[in-house]
């Protein structure tokens, strides 16, 4: 309660410094989400909102709906409109002192994408090296669907939690795909092939940022295991607040890269690397600052749901990634007020040069294991990418395979959120029988039958009581693993693909890979 009153405060704030512009222009002003070409969530009441000047009547005619409200004392207005079958185009027309038309306007699904630079990374390189996927030409040439519609919103971190955006929804063409979000896309390609309806995707994901940086001030301090984040990030404002040096370095720095950005872009080569920001509170690690610009303004656009790549920047905090995650969810279902809306999300892929121990620690191991923990999070779902980093460079951080992941997160999408009966996960660990010399591991989501992607199978270790993981042979009965060493003749405990970048070549028949799992050594 206490979160929601201060949310609501900061927003009244933020609504009245609006109301003064309005006064100044005698305009009715609708918030920044909505415009041409948009595309509203079917299904569910639509929530349209915006600001004028206190006590005047604002009334929306869409699809032969109409409903009128009065703007608040704070200067905002907000109404609901009734739930839509997926259809259009229509014009959406707000009236007051002035008058606002959006127009090209479908009714279909909305998905929120969110994340760091795997949901940012883009179609196209453009200008920015990272980006671009397999096939990049293919993919942009072959991009013609109107009906697929994307709102990008722009980088914006900051202290002060914003209530507006400023962005344009964009049509997918050839034209236009490059700079949309790959997974973002293939996500939104295989539903709109699927089912032929309109699909919106409001992209909000920056490189390098953290879970925390998505996650609202108020949220973090109610939690006991994560409130010394905001502690440290005081710390660090305080600093950096005191140190001119800091400031004007940086400032300096500046002004060379956007002379040799102008240089490069006209020579026809890569920009340089932007210097990074000292200020804290522009800083996409830092808590809440990306939740405060880039969520918060989207709040309460109806949407489907929202699919989230996220996790590589948060090894610092790897053994609490869980409880950030968790943390995330609830904060954006209870802000948008539409329940447990979906979740779906990406573990993180293999990465860097493979490893050829039985066992090797990393914190990116952990968050693997925390994003697995969190399947227990209500409606949420995870795809597994253990298998997708660029086999030509497993040391590019940016899988090019991104159609891979957007066909992943469909499959999930068409069984938990349209209903669909098929194979949306790969194997998922479920339990083990110790046998003798040996254990049995059992699975959920087999399918058919569990497949090894090669001649043998690989990435199993197992141990005995002193705790010393050995490889393990490993080999399918049925819908299980029989797991043993020559060298343990009692063992206690199993783990599957436990490395950075591990030996692993478990599928089921739907050609999904296993996640990487321990179990728990008594």
């Amino acid at each position: 309660m206490k979160g929601n009153l201060i949310n609501s405060v900061c927003y009244s704030l933020i609504a009245l410094l609006l109301v003064f512009t309005t006064h100044a222009f005698g305009q009715v002003k609708v918030a920044g989400v909505f415009g041409d070409h948009m595309v509203l969530q079917r299904g569910m009441p639509v929530p349209i909102w915006g600001w004028s000047q206190p006590g005047e009547q604002i009334t929306v005619n869409f699809n032969k709906q109409k409903q009128s409200t009065v703007t608040r004392e704070d200067g905002r207005w907000e109404m609901n409109l009734p739930a839509m079958k997926a259809g259009g185009p229509f014009s959406l027309n707000v009236n007051g002192s002035t008058t606002v038309v959006f127009r090209d306007v479908y009714i279909g699904d909305v998905w929120l994408c969110s994340g760091q630079s795997n949901m940012d990374m883009t179609v196209a390189r453009e200008d920015r090296y990272w980006c671009g996927v397999f096939n990049e030409a293919q993919e942009v040439a072959t991009a013609n669907y109107p009906l697929i519609r994307v709102f990008d919103v722009p980088f914006h971190p900051t202290d002060t939690l914003q209530a507006n955006v400023i962005s344009s929804w964009e049509i997918c063409s050839p034209n236009t795909v490059g700079h949309f979000s790959a997974t973002a896309f293939f996500f939104a390609r295989e539903l709109y092939n699927r089912y032929k309806i309109p699909i919106g995707l409001i992209t909000s994901a920056y490189g390098a940022s953290t879970a925390e940086a998505w996650t609202s001030n108020e949220k973090l301090q109610s939690h006991p295991q994560l409130k010394f984040l905001l502690e440290e990030y005081a710390a660090k404002c305080n600093a950096y607040d005191t140190s001119k040096y800091a400031q004007e370095k940086y400032k300096s720095a500046y002004e060379k890269w956007k002379t040799e950005s102008i240089a490069a872009i006209a020579a026809g080569k890569d920009k340089p690397r932007e210097p990074k920001n000292p200020d804290p509170k522009k800083d996409q690690h830092s808590p809440a600052v990306l939740f405060n610009g880039m969520v918060a303004p989207l709040i309460p656009f109806a949407i489907k749901g929202a699919i989230w790549y996220q996790g590589e920047s948060n090894g610092p905090t790897a053994k609490i990634y869980d409880k950030l995650m968790q943390a995330l969810i609830e904060n954006w279902r209870v802000a948008w007020r539409q329940g447990d809306f979906p979740f779906l999300y990406v573990q993180l892929a293999n990465h860097q040069a493979l490893i050829d121990q039985p066992v090797k620690d990393d914190p990116m191991v952990v968050v693997r294991e925390m994003q697995l923990k969190n399947l227990s999070i209500a409606n949420t779902g995870m795809v597994v990418a253990i298998d997708n980093a660029n086999p030509g460079d497993p040391n590019d951080i940016h899988p090019k395979n991104k159609q891979e992941i957007g066909k992943r997160l469909a499959l999930l999408a068409r069984a938990k959120v349209y209903g669909e009966k098929n194979q949306f996960s790969g194997p998922l660990y479920s339990s083990m029988v110790i046998e003798n010399n040996a254990i049995r591991i059992s699975f959920n989501h087999v399918g058919k039958s569990l497949v090894i992607k090669g001649d043998i199978l690989k990435g199993f270790a197992i141990a005995g009581q002193d705790g010393k993981f050995v490889w393990a042979d490993a080999r399918i009965e049925g819908k299980t693993i029989v797991v043993s060493s020559s060298t343990i003749a009692r063992p206690v405990a199993v783990r599957y693909a436990w490395a950075k970048n591990p030996q692993a070549n478990l599928f089921n028949d739907a050609g999904l890979p296993a996640s990487p799992f321990r179990t728990d050594i008594e």
